[in-house]
């Protein structure tokens, strides 16, 4: 049988009644069931014994910090270890002063004329503390040419440091280009010198892992519960760090269970799987999604908001591009413009339900923004959720006509339609004190690094999720626009599309050095929602099929705790 099918949305009581025809994509039902209803009464504060414990590592992790018998170099292998546990949350201020400290010298400082894993780890963590650092440092490691001495090829360790440090690169690092290339091929290859060197099993783990998924793209919360593995394997691991890393992530993870807990009660009461069973059950993986996005203590109203709205934007999703009609979506579109509880009479019944929970969402949004008087927030959060389906509007009368626009066409939509810049506004609305309305004007402007990031999910998604969507009948993605406006194959539309998605990640890193138009904590959550694609998109859309690897890492952050 196959899992795509169409089923009638009337029962035919005479003739002359019309019979309407819906897609259906035969979703798979939520993997989770009622799991994390279990936490909701686990409890959150830690014991006085555990705080203590955890205070006095913190404390000995800082003195680590402030020391100063550590040279540029242990310092900088110190911060890159903290930033991979997990724990730069705490240490915020002490590693800036470091960085800030190790930039305004290293132009006289003996890191110049270090080795190559030196080098590249200092290149890539000031890069990701935002300094705008030369790539000429690695011109030292080239010759003539401006090839790669072939020599660097037998130090795995270095050749892992730059594969890492040129995942920042921006426009115009040729450099940087062929140090990624060098790497890769180098690091990836069975037949060259690396693989003859003896490794030590956690650095074999750390270029395995690294090939798949690089520090730079990856969400700091998986980041963390990966490498605490590999830390533990390195003899000269820190134990107070590895400890206090180990202790951290599991008082985080009740926290994150307690949270989820309390959304899938609010998601369970709200019956979508019987009233919408056409949609997609994803409450845990929304749960996710705004994980990747901040994981820290103090964002936890901003997570519980957000994991609302995408679910809600998902089942909205799924009603323009699985089941309602045209004139269905008229309707429902001209209802959401007018956002008002009466303007639902005039919808089917599916409809109203995920109307009027919509407007609950917001309304809830609304008496917590207006308690912290920032009830001007709700406004721009409402205006984007207005742009959202007014392009699905348009994408629904492309797909009823069968039309295929061209690829630029279908960006001035698509870029919009992936739902990037409401998601981006909407992360925005619990973080505090952090934003201002002047953070909340700039995004709504759609800068710069928002377009890039919006670039990422529209091709990463169209590209992993082109065969299943097809398939189950939907709007021509931009796969299909450039394979007809340039007459090529699918595999060929593929390799630009990626080729734009890298383009797109070297835009986020200039936006993201200084000067930069926004504090880093908000450029941060374009980043990580950016990064949430790469992960959960990598082979396979991870989110509407969320066995297999998805299930894997969110049962490592949200199931299973570490053994210490």
């Amino acid at each position: 049988m196959s899992r795509f099918s169409v089923v009638d949305a009337t029962s035919q009581s005479t003739n002359s009644t019309p019979q309407v025809i819906r897609r259906c994509a035969n979703f798979h039902p939520s993997i989770w069931g009622n799991h994390f209803l279990a936490y909701a009464s686990t409890p959150l504060k830690v014991d006085s014994d555990t705080e203590q414990q955890v205070q006095k590592l913190k404390d000995e992790v800082e003195k680590m910090l402030t020391g100063v018998s550590y040279n540029p170099s242990e310092k900088l292998q110190l911060v890159d270890d903290i930033q991979r546990l997990g724990l730069s949350y705490h240490f915020h201020g002490q590693i800036y002063e470091i960085l800030r400290d190790i930039h305004k010298i290293s132009i006289h400082s003996s890191i110049h004329n270090s080795d190559l894993y030196t080098v590249s780890l200092w290149f890539r963590l000031l890069r990701q503390a935002g300094f705008n650092m030369s790539s000429d440092v690695f011109e030292k490691f080239t010759n003539k040419e401006g090839k790669f001495n072939k020599a660097l090829a037998s130090d795995a360790k270095g050749m892992l440091s730059l594969y890492e440090a040129a995942h920042l690169r921006v426009h115009g690092e040729q450099i940087l280009e062929e140090a990624l290339t060098f790497t890769a091929t180098h690091l990836s290859s069975s037949s060259l010198t690396l693989t003859t060197t003896k490794l030590s099993p956690s650095l074999a783990a750390q270029i395995k892992h690294a090939l798949s998924q690089p520090i730079w793209k990856t969400i700091p919360r998986a980041e963390a519960r990966h490498f605490i593995s590999l830390y533990q394997q390195d003899p000269s691991h820190g134990e107070a760090l590895l400890t206090l890393a180990k202790m951290d992530f599991n008082i985080l993870q009740r926290m994150h269970q307690k949270e989820l807990a309390h959304i899938t009660k609010w998601w369970k009461d709200l019956d979508f799987v019987t009233k919408l069973p056409f949609a997609r059950d994803r409450v845990v993986e929304g749960y996710f999604w705004s994980l990747g996005v901040y994981y820290e203590p103090q964002y936890s109203l901003a997570r519980k908001l957000f994991t609302k709205v995408i679910v809600m934007s998902s089942i909205i999703d799924d009603i323009y591009d699985v089941h309602g009609t045209h004139d269905e979506l008229l309707l429902f579109t001209d209802a959401i413009e007018r956002w008002d509880l009466s303007s639902m009479d005039q919808l089917p019944n599916y409809m109203r339900y995920c109307y009027e929970e919509l407007l609950n969402v917001y309304k809830e949004i609304e008496e917590v923004m207006t308690k912290e008087g920032r009830e001007y927030r709700v406004d721009y959060a409402i205006e984007e959720m207005k742009k959202l389906v007014r392009v699905y509007l348009v994408e629904s009368k492309w797909f009823s006509n069968n039309y295929t626009p061209t690829l630029e066409e279908y960006l001035a939509i698509g870029l919009r339609s992936c739902g990037y810049s409401m998601l981006t506004i909407t992360s925005f609305l619990g973080m505090g004190d952090v934003v201002t309305k002047e953070g909340f004007d700039w995004i709504s402007e759609w800068p710069r690094i928002l377009q890039a990031s919006c670039i990422i999910c529209r091709f990463t998604d169209d590209v992993v999720g082109h065969k299943f969507e097809q398939e189950r009948g939907h709007v021509a993605s931009s796969v299909e626009c450039y394979v007809k406006q340039h007459g090529v194959s699918e595999n060929e539309a593929y390799v630009e599309l990626r080729k734009r998605i890298v383009e797109a990640w070297k835009d986020i890193n200039e936006e993201w050095v200084e000067p930069r138009d926004m504090p880093m904590t908000l450029l941060e959550r374009v980043i990580n929602l950016a990064r949430m694609m790469d992960l959960l998109y990598k082979d396979s859309d991870g989110y509407t099929h969320s066995g297999g690897t998805t299930k894997k890492i969110i049962t490592s952050l949200l199931v299973d705790p570490i053994p210490i």
